[in-house]
């Protein structure tokens, strides 16, 4: 009789400390405005739009042949209509949406190479072939079958023509937004009139951003804020006379009070630094922002010893809430598990203030804590949303879609460093499942409802802490007999004589086993999982582990 083939596990990826963020972001709304302002920040935002679209365009035809010479013609080109460094600001951001397309382009190819891959695996199975974890298997029907063969034809033209693009250089750019344009053509079931609609694609395609300048006043040339909040732009040439102030610059008649960094930017001015500015419009509550942002310099991180030192508060991310477990340092937990649940139905801003809640919460309860990390999983659904991957199951994709893995990622990273707290990514293999298998039942009681993701929490932090996600169970008895069965309690690998016969009880027994005849008397066992030390058959040595119920 054959043994069952053991089923093969992929390799555990190392835990590790993610980085801090590099840039901060501040913003505050631009009160009491006059008419004049408004409609100077209109004109000139339209003005720099019209600019900004004509570079696109420009750059999108250059394609791959793109060079620093057909740059610096580009930027002569719109110097004449602004200024030089209103050009320098269009052109930088021109170039960061072209990569970023390119960056899309490439996404999407391997998108449609992994769907290729997976119709065609299942197009090749015989109809009704179950799949298996690791494969999926044929389609149920032949109806299927032909509609997923035709839907394979169309992939792979797709998939040509992507590829032709991006040997191109060819990228597809909207300016204000595809998902804007695509409401454009269904306006009654997004509620929006035409007239709406024009005023919010205007006010998205208008360009009012300005990169700053070390060593420059303020910190910027261009949108130059004072330490005493009064916001003056610099008019592009055909704007000129709309100037009020010197040096064909308009001075707003509001000022602005960062609430949120305000000493951090304060100081950054006051020195001169590089403050980044942008100026939007806000068309659904008729209000004027200004964003200030800023690089940091990279800062080393926690080391993953000093991150451990104090516990560890693992997380596991789920589709509507945060499962969170606080572990000490051996891996044990502490307390009971928590909940800090989130709504991402309903608009983008809702879904965002519903993620940087909860993320609140949890840093705040994990300070409360005293811990100096947060455990998390380093989530990448990219190759898990198909439906070629996973057929008919509609709602899976959906709760893996519905995840905020990248929001969660770089939001958590940048408010916990915040608070002084390190976030240690960990491999998500497994994680679910072996807390489900190992922890959820130890730990449920009749006042402690644990839950399949509550256990996953334990597990993340765990892993971690650089232990296995296995429960230590049966710790030794409160006697030395093996009547209730082998004791549990796993031996360290450097312990001496632990794969050696277990002695006996009495010391009778133990001074008799060097007796010649007494080695029918002993028996031979698996490595025992309680440590012993070799002088003494009464003292059990174990690692400090606790046991909660």
């Amino acid at each position: 009789m054959t043994e069952p083939k053991k089923k093969q596990l992929r390799s555990i990826d190392a835990p590790f400390v993610a980085p801090g963020s590099s840039g901060v972001a501040i913003r505050d709304r631009l009160k009491h405005l006059t008419d004049v302002d408004d409609k100077v920040l209109r004109l000139v935002g339209e003005h720099l739009g019209s600019l900004a679209s004509r570079d696109l365009a420009a750059r999108c035809r250059d394609g791959s042949d793109h060079s620093t010479d057909t740059w610096a013609a580009r930027k002569r080109d719109l110097t004449a209509d602004s200024s030089s460094r209103w050009a320098g600001s269009i052109t930088k951001a021109t170039h960061d949406q072209w990569a970023l397309a390119r960056r899309c382009q490439l996404a999407h190819i391997q998108g449609l190479e992994a769907g290729v891959r997976t119709v065609m695996h299942r197009l090749s199975q015989p109809i009704g072939e179950k799949g298996t974890k690791r494969a999926p298997g044929g389609y149920r029907s032949r109806s299927e079958w032909f509609q997923k063969s035709r839907r394979l034809a169309i992939m792979e033209h797709r998939l040509d023509v992507a590829r032709a693009e991006r040997e191109a250089g060819v990228v597809h750019v909207v300016r204000g937004g595809r998902k804007l344009l695509g409401t454009r053509h269904n306006l009654a079931a997004s509620e929006v009139t035409g007239p709406q609609w024009r005023e919010r694609w205007e006010a998205e395609r208008w360009f009012l951003a300005a990169d700053g300048e070390s060593g420059k006043r303020y910190g910027n040339e261009t949108i130059r804020v004072t330490p005493d909040g009064e916001v003056s732009i610099k008019l592009p040439a055909a704007l000129a006379h709309l100037a009020n102030a010197r040096h064909g610059r308009y001075v707003l008649a509001c000022r602005v009070t960062f609430a949120h960094r305000g000493q951090e930017w304060a100081d950054r001015i006051t020195a001169n630094r590089a403050v980044a500015y942008r100026i939007h419009y806000d068309v659904q509550r008729g209000r004027w922002y200004l964003t200030a942002s800023w690089q940091r310099p990279v800062v080393k991180t926690m080391p993953l010893e000093a991150a451990r030192a104090q516990g560890m508060v693992g997380v596991d991310t789920n589709a509507d809430h945060f499962a969170a477990y606080r572990l000490d340092v051996h891996g044990n937990p502490v307390g009971d598990p928590r909940r800090f649940h989130y709504d991402l139905t309903g608009s983008a801003s809702h879904r965002d203030a519903q993620i940087r809640h909860a993320i609140t919460q949890v840093l705040h309860w994990a300070k409360s804590c005293g811990v100096a990390a947060i455990a998390i999983e380093d989530l990448d659904f990219a190759a898990e949303k198909t439906r070629e991957k996973h057929g008919r199951k509609k709602r899976f994709r959906q709760l893996i879609s519905g995840i905020p893995t990248g929001k969660l990622k770089a939001r958590l990273v940048s408010m916990a460093a915040e608070m002084d707290l390190s976030i240690v990514a960990v491999d998500p293999a497994y994680t679910s499942m072996w807390g489900d298998q190992h922890w959820r039942k130890p730990l449920t009681a009749p006042r402690r409802k644990m839950s399949r993701h509550d256990a996953a929490g334990i597990a993340i932090g765990r892993r971690a802490l650089g232990h296995p996600i296995r429960r230590r169970t049966a710790p030794p008895h409160d006697d030395q007999s093996d009547r209730r069965g082998h004791r549990t309690v796993q031996a360290g690998p450097g312990n001496r004589e632990r794969e050696e016969t277990r002695p006996p009880v009495t010391d009778r027994a133990h001074d008799a086993r060097h007796r010649p005849g007494h080695e029918k008397g002993t028996r031979e066992t698996s490595a025992s999982k309680t440590v012993r030390d070799a002088r003494s058959a009464r003292q059990w040595v174990q690692d400090s582990l606790l046991f909660t119920d």
